[in-house]
């Protein structure tokens, strides 16, 4: 659907059987234009995504990470990855409700003991079961306590996405004994969890994202995934590459915005009147201004596609070598995510922004919809701003410090 490709196949597929790359692409894109065919109409709407959830789950989406054998789509994360770019690029808030499920569904695998998360796996393939919430630092955060029947959850977090219609949920919560940071999964359904449709944010509508009291909860050990802290003494290379798999997620979304934003806009332009001259067709080699932005839009996202490559393959490479994975090789991995993080960036957010110039007077047309990118562009890069990755890149080159270990909102 956009101006440049969703990752290319740079490295070798799973070893787990599955349909296949080019199947789940295939898929992706024909549930992308079926996305975009009412786009504009459910992001104006603003309903609970109960109905695109169905078409994700339809699709085999939900599972696409799960092993074959288990039922699921055998799919590696370049593949996920590519396949998250092309529903963004159609949808940004279902992109992002696609990323998180794909993470915090995911996470387990890493934080929990094999046997633990494998059930937890079968299961949730099994039930295709779409995931909400988040592993990042929240304040005030999230208690753990124990209790005579294992834990009890306390606290609130103001955003969770996917929250109002996961069917599991992953949380940070800190040990009230102890201080540690862990994850949390919880049935969102279960007793003393309220959930309030109370965000309203002006872009990402369509995330599914509320507010969460958890009340005593109950935590059984088995939902008590693994450590989230940062100590390198708990925390191991091939750990903590969960930060940069799930960071990478945000990186392609971005992508995947930039991408649909400019591909809306060529076809508007090749078909309207250019903004600057109206004697000249939009797209016309007559017309300068308009050939110069597209140009510039152009470069700009195609060189963080390729910058976003290079993390990918580091990415990809981080999880293959496993337990042989050093700190200094997660550190440079982390580095380019965080460099792939601010090039995305600022595609998305220049390119949903000069689209509207490019158009002119034109695009402030409610029923065009062409706003919805620029909103939900700068929605998540307000969640995920790039300066503290920035400055964590300035220091590793400048002093060679390893960044600290962050995780995605």
């Amino acid at each position: 659907m956009g101006t440049a490709p969703a990752p290319s196949a740079l490295v070798p597929e799973s070893d787990r059987t599955g349909p296949g790359r080019a199947h789940w692409l295939r898929v992706a894109r024909e549930t992308a234009d079926d996305l975009a065919t009412d786009a504009v109409a459910r992001e104006q709407a603003g309903k609970a995504p109960f109905d695109e959830v169905s078409r994700l789950r339809e699709a085999g989406l939900l599972t696409l990470l799960a092993p074959a054998e288990a039922g699921g789509g055998g799919a590696d994360w370049p593949t996920a990855y590519a396949v998250v770019r092309e529903i963004a690029a159609a949808d940004g808030a279902i992109g992002q409700l696609l990323a998180c499920h794909s993470f915090v569904s995911w996470s387990a695998r890493f934080l929990s003991r094999p046997a633990v998360a494998a059930q937890l796996e079968r299961r949730s393939t099994a039930e295709r079961w779409c995931w909400g919430g988040g592993l990042a630092r929240q304040e005030p955060p999230l208690t753990l306590t124990r209790t005579a029947g294992g834990h009890a959850l306390h606290g609130r977090q103001s955003y969770v996405t996917g929250v109002l219609v996961a069917d599991r949920v992953a949380v940070r919560a800190v040990r009230a004994d102890s201080g540690e940071p862990v994850a949390v999964v919880v049935d969102p359904a279960r007793r003393g969890i309220r959930i309030d449709d109370d965000c309203e944010p002006f872009g990402q509508r369509l995330a599914a994202g509320g507010s969460v009291e958890f009340d005593a909860v109950p935590v059984a050990a088995d939902d008590v995934l693994g450590s989230l802290s940062a100590d390198e003494d708990v925390l191991s290379p091939r750990a903590a590459l969960v930060s940069p798999v799930g960071r990478l997620l945000s990186v392609q979304l971005r992508l995947g915005m930039a991408e649909g934003v400019l591909a809306e806009a060529r076809e508007y332009s090749r078909a309207g009147q250019s903004a600057w001259h109206p004697a000249w067709p939009v797209g016309s080699p007559q017309d300068p201004h308009t050939l110069t932005a597209y140009g510039e839009l152009t470069v700009l996202t195609r060189s963080a596609s390729a910058l976003t490559d290079q993390a990918l393959r580091a990415v990809h490479d981080g999880l293959e070598r496993g337990e042989d994975l050093t700190y200094d090789e997660y550190a440079e991995t982390s580095v380019l995510v965080a460099m792939a993080e601010a090039a995305a960036s600022r595609a998305a957010q220049e390119s949903a922004a000069r689209a509207l110039d490019i158009i002119g007077a034109r695009s402030a047309a409610a029923r065009l919809g062409l706003d919805r990118f620029w909103r939900n562009a700068r929605a998540h890069t307000l969640y995920e701003p790039v300066a503290h990755r920035l400055r964590d890149v300035g220091d590793y080159f400048l002093n060679g410090a390893h960044p600290p270990f962050v995780l995605p909102i």
